[in-house]
C-alpha cells in the first residue's frame, strides 16, 4: 500500500484524473469518529469527510472483541472516539506467524489500514493490513498525526521555517469573514484585467494576488477558506483559471500562484 500524501506531486489538475488516482492511493490517518462522520452521496460514490475525498485510511485502537470465521476475522476496534468493525480477509499464503493478524488478541492495541465500506446500513473498514501496535507511543503519535492532517486540509499547510505565517490569509482578514472579502485586499489597478471573470474566479485571483510573494504559492485550503464555496466549486474554478493560463501549480497540485 502506498503511504503517500494527497498533497503529492502527481501530475494533473485538482479535479483531474491524476488527483483522483493520487487520493485513492494515499493513506490518511483518522480517528474512528471521523470514519463514522464520513458521508457518501450514493452507494457507489467516494467517501467524503469535510468535503475531502477519502482514499486508504488507517486507525489505531483497542480490540474489544474478535470473531474468527473461515475466510475472515472481524475485529471491533475502539479508539476512545468511537467503535467500528474491521474485517480482515485471511490469506494463508501470506500470513506471517507472530506478526500478522494471528498475533492479535482481545484487549490488545492494533493499527488497521484499509478502505471504508458499507454493507446494508453498517459501515466497516475493509482491512488490507492489521497488526499489533509495537509501542504505546504509536497511539499518541497516530492521534497527533490525524489532527495535523485534518488541520492541514482545513487551513492549508503550516508555514515553513523562515516563511511568513500571514501567507494563509490576507492581512486584516480572519477566518469566517464574508466569502469574497479577499477582493478588497488587492489594488484595483492589478485586477482590471480580471474584471471579466465570474465572481468566484475573480475572488480567487484577487486572494492569490494579496498574498506575500513566495515560490510555494498558496495552498488550496487557504483559498477555499478565504473565498468560500465547497471543494468541487473551488476545484472547478481553479481548473478553469489554469485552462485560461491565469494561474499555475507550484510545488504540488495543491499550491497555486497567479501567472505573470
Amino acid at each position: 500500500m502506498t503511504g503517500g500524501s494527497p498533497y503529492g506531486s502527481a501530475s494533473g489538475s485538482p479535479g483531474g484524473t491524476g488527483r483522483k488516482t493520487e487520493i485513492a492511493h494515499s493513506l490518511r490517518p483518522l480517528t474512528v469518529l471521523q470514519l463514522l462522520n464520513a458521508t457518501q452521496a450514493h452507494s457507489d460514490a467516494e467517501w467524503m469527510l469535510d468535503e475531502t475525498e477519502l482514499g486508504q485510511v488507517t486507525v489505531v485502537g483497542h480490540v474489544v472483541s474478535i470473531q474468527s470465521q473461515a475466510t475472515n476475522n472481524l475485529y471491533w476496534v475502539d479508539d476512545g472516539t468511537g467503535r467500528i468493525e474491521a474485517r480482515h480477509w485471511i490469506d494463508s499464503s501470506i500470513e506471517e506467524s507472530g506478526t500478522g493478524s494471528s498475533a492479535i488478541a482481545e484487549g490488545s492495541y492494533v493499527r488497521v489500514s484499509g478502505t471504508l465500506k458499507m454493507f446494508g446500513s453498517k459501515r466497516y473498514v475493509n482491512a488490507t493490513h492489521i497488526r499489533p501496535v509495537k509501542s504505546p507511543h504509536e497511539l499518541y503519535f497516530h492521534l497527533l498525526e490525524a489532527m495535523t492532517v485534518t488541520l492541514t486540509w482545513a487551513k492549508g499547510a503550516p508555514p515553513r521555517p523562515g516563511q511568513n505565517p500571514s501567507t494563509t490569509l490576507p492581512q486584516g482578514q480572519v477566518a469566517g469573514s464574508s466569502a469574497y472579502a479577499a477582493q478588497s485586499n488587492a489594488p484595483a489597478a492589478n485586477n482590471n484585467q480580471y474584471s471579466h471573470l465570474p465572481k468566484l474566479e475573480y475572488a480567487i485571483i484577487t486572494f492569490l494576488q494579496s498574498q506575500p510573494t513566495n515560490e510555494e504559492g498558496v495552498h488550496v485550503g487557504a483559498v477555499a477558506r478565504a473565498v468560500g464555496g465547497n471543494a468541487v466549486t473551488i476545484s472547478n474554478a481553479l481548473d478553469k483559471l489554469m485552462d485560461d493560463g491565469l494561474v499555475f501549480t507550484t510545488i504540488d497540485d495543491s499550491h497555486f500562484k497567479v501567472a505573470d
